[in-house]
């Protein structure tokens, strides 16, 4: 079976700094898989080189067996590969259903006609409600999104990404800025995302890893430090002196 997502020996240094030595890992459809690590280990930076954010020192990125390496973030996106960001990234004054309604557009390359109303294309009229009552957010569609709490917006960053359909979702600290109270909603669509789609999470509550994860990468100095079960990881003496502690 060939992996959604695959890198080969991912390298990044910036100067002197060696920030990704080598990453290799794979994610097939369904994994549920988190990339954890202290401070520093170089999670983001790995996730920009896949996302396209940044460019590799060496390696490649693979999505379905393809070369991307040399490919923009917006052509990854069309490959399948979708994303959200530790600080959120959205139109702050755009209603919450019109931003929807883009993200739909733009993955059915119809953003030369994003001025017409959404009415116009029935199909992605009914997805567009659809995306906003899965994710809990039909009351808030003709909100701007920066009246709405701020677990609220993570949610609307996660509908957006659901909406290009993508076949591999990266989704970089979710929680991060969520106060508690809001966090259960969040819980709730991570449960909730599609079955077959790959998830690859950065995050440092380990409430939400050992919930969500059924396989956990650990890194350390930019280097794969553990993979494997939650299980496995919980157990490892180097991963519980590196990160988890006693």
């Amino acid at each position: 079976m060939t992996a959604v997502l695959e890198t080969r020996a991912l390298d990044k240094r910036f100067g002197g700094l060696h920030v990704t030595r080598g990453v290799s890992l794979q994610l097939n459809a369904g994994d549920r898989l988190a990339l954890i690590g202290p401070n520093g280990a170089g999670k983001t930076t790995f996730v920009n080189l896949v996302s396209g954010v940044l460019a590799p020192s060496s390696g490649q990125v693979l999505l379905n067996g393809e070369d991307v390496t040399d490919r923009t973030q917006a052509q990854r996106v069309r490959a399948g590969l979708a994303r959200t960001f530790q600080i959120t990234t959205l139109a702050p004054h755009l209603p919450v259903q019109r931003q929807i309604e883009l993200a739909l557009f733009e993955r059915e390359r119809l953003t030369g006609r994003a001025w017409r109303s959404i009415d116009a294309y029935p199909l992605l009229a009914a997805e567009a409600r659809a995306l906003l009552g899965d994710f809990g957010l039909a009351a808030h569609a003709g909100l701007a999104t920066e009246l709405l709490a701020y677990g609220e917006q993570r949610l609307v960053e996660m509908a957006l990404a659901i909406a290009l359909r993508p076949r591999v979702l990266l989704l970089d600290e979710p929680m991060a800025g969520v106060p508690q109270g809001e966090g259960t909603r969040l819980l709730a669509a991570l449960a909730a995302l599609p079955a077959e789609l790959a998830v690859l999470i950065i995050e440092h509550d380990m409430d939400l890893v050992f919930r969500f994860a059924r396989r956990i990468v650990v890194l350390a100095e930019g280097a794969v430090l553990a993979d494997g079960t939650p299980d496995q990881i919980r157990r490892d003496p180097m991963v519980r002196a590196a990160y988890l502690g006693a």
